[in-house]
């Protein structure tokens, strides 16, 4: 199997013109058009509930747009979903990628590097020594953690301090860490700034900027887009009678659904 996300660049390039999702409800985005160099931070910027995080899962694979046309790297939206989703990574998406509570973050690195050897590589990786492969494991979660800047000795417990009782920051790196294991090209944040104190979220955006510079490509929901960033609007004027924008409930619901379908 052919693993496209190491062709070329780290990251890949994304752009879109006239992208548009159009649901049972109306439309959720319509008329998105901008272009992102690979290694960019992509902000989607606008409130809660127009339509950011539809258009954070169009562009990542998991939801297929109904108007326009996207490029994610080489490929094209919204003809070539497997293929985006093959290149791109979720980080914390609600109901979409949301993790256990009650699961220890060490049980959350170790689910998620065994669903990547298994699934997240070219099938002749499987029949290499137990022990190359294994190594091979712990430098990719090793490096994810690194990036993700999650120190698994600061934690109250250490590796085995559970979900629920982590820090909303210290979760958003864990999330993040666990995208990265599959060495995404293209990485994608919901709810950057969301309940996050000014300092905190300086240092979310501190840690997507610098794994941008690092080369990911990071698609970033955000009510406030930070400085240097690509910065894509939601919530903009109403067409064709309908309103462009949902609620929260709404949203996020058909979203999920997609996503899962997905």
């Amino acid at each position: 199997m052919h693993d496209d996300r190491t062709d070329g660049a780290p990251g890949a390039a994304v752009t879109a013109e006239g992208l548009g999702l159009k649901g049972p409800r109306g439309w959720a985005f319509r008329g998105v058009t901008f272009e992102a160099e690979p290694g960019s931070l992509i902000a989607l910027e606008g409130p809660s509930g127009s339509g950011r995080t539809c258009l954070l899962l169009a562009l990542t694979g998991r939801m297929r747009a109904t108007e326009g046309h996207a490029r994610v790297g080489r490929h094209q939206l919204p003809e070539h979903l497997a293929a985006v989703r093959r290149i791109s990574g979720l980080g914390p998406v609600p109901g979409v990628t949301d993790l256990e509570p009650a699961l220890t973050v060490a049980e959350h690195l170790h689910e998620r590097a065994l669903l990547e050897r298994r699934f997240g590589g070219p099938l002749r990786g499987l029949l290499r020594p137990r022990a190359e492969r294994a190594a091979e494991t712990r430098s990719r979660v090793e490096a994810a953690l690194a990036a993700a800047g999650l120190d698994l000795e600061s934690l109250p417990k250490g590796r085995r301090t559970s979900v629920r009782d982590l820090e909303r920051l210290e979760a958003l790196r864990l999330s993040v860490a666990l995208a990265l294991i599959g060495r995404p090209r293209v990485l994608g944040v919901d709810d950057t700034d969301l309940k996050l104190s000014d300092a905190e979220r300086a240092e979310a955006w501190e840690l997507l900027h610098s794994l941008a510079e690092g080369g990911t490509t990071i698609v970033a929901v955000c009510s406030e887009a930070p400085e240097g960033a690509v910065v894509v609007r939601t919530g903009g004027r109403e067409t064709d009678q309908e309103p462009h924008r949902t609620d929260d409930d709404k949203e996020t619901a058909d979203a999920l659904a997609e996503a899962r379908r997905a």
